[in-house]
């Protein structure tokens, strides 16, 4: 049994879609990417927190993480890309000075973990939908059409070879980044893959809690809240800049 999960990641592998399923299931936690480097300040509002760099910083900071995770479930979910790990284990470190290695300090702040690692096979369409994310300014949208995550205004996507091939080259390197930290710290993660997490979102979100031990979840839970922004475009740009790479 296990009293926390940290799904391990790199952006636009479906986390959104996989954490908000998790969510909807009420008895998995509410993850999110609480150990971003700049503080939600949405959320430092609601969870009261002091100014950074307050004698009492840190701890409030993870008590209201823990609490946010676990939504009354009791059970502690997070997210966490690779670029926030070093400040995430930072933060633990100075709470639970004097242990061995990252693992045991996560094991100090959260208890037994579950680690799963999500990641995408197609690390060049992963950057194309980084790149139009960002050009865009839209991150997610509902199944039905509406707009759920706007992080700019309106623009245009406009195809650039460079913009691409620098993502995909920092996208590669947070993924493989994993790797080292996992067996340096002897973590076995669950694997989830985003092919298979997008062709059937319900089989992923069962089969990790089941491994969780958390039982079966409602299957009216089951329904994804977020689509895919692939699209022709998406798919013009694959086809582009494959065309224009030497083999």
């Amino acid at each position: 049994m296990f009293d926390a999960y940290i799904l391990c990641g790199t952006p636009r592998t479906g986390s959104t879609l996989l954490c908000d399923l998790l969510t909807a299931t009420g008895i998995a936690g509410r993850p999110d990417s609480f150990f971003m480097r700049d503080v939600d300040p949405v959320w430092a509002r609601e969870w009261g927190l002091p100014a950074p760099g307050a004698a009492r910083y840190d701890a409030d900071y993870l008590a209201a993480v823990i609490r946010a995770g676990r939504d009354r479930t009791g059970l502690f979910g997070l997210r966490l890309m690779r670029e926030n790990l070093e400040d995430m284990t930072a933060l633990l470190d100075r709470l639970h000075p004097g242990l061995p290695d990252d693992k045991a300090r996560i094991s100090a702040a959260f208890g037994r973990v579950l680690f799963l690692h999500l990641r995408r096979e197609d690390k060049l369409a992963q950057a194309v939908s980084l790149v139009k994310a960002e050009q865009t300014g839209l991150w997610h949208i509902a199944p039905d059409g509406r707009e759920l995550e706007r992080l700019a205004p309106p623009a245009a996507p406009v195809y650039d070879r460079a913009r691409i091939a620098r993502q995909l080259a920092a996208l590669e390197a947070q993924d493989a980044a994993w790797e080292p930290w996992f067996a340096r710290e002897g973590i076995a993660p669950m694997r989830i893959g985003y092919e298979s997490l997008s062709a059937d979102p319900a089989a992923t979100v069962r089969r990790i809690c089941a491994a969780l031990g958390v039982g079966e979840p409602d299957p009216a839970t089951l329904r994804p809240g977020v689509a895919r922004l692939a699209d022709r475009i998406s798919a013009e740009w694959i086809a582009r800049f494959r065309a224009e790479t030497p083999a």
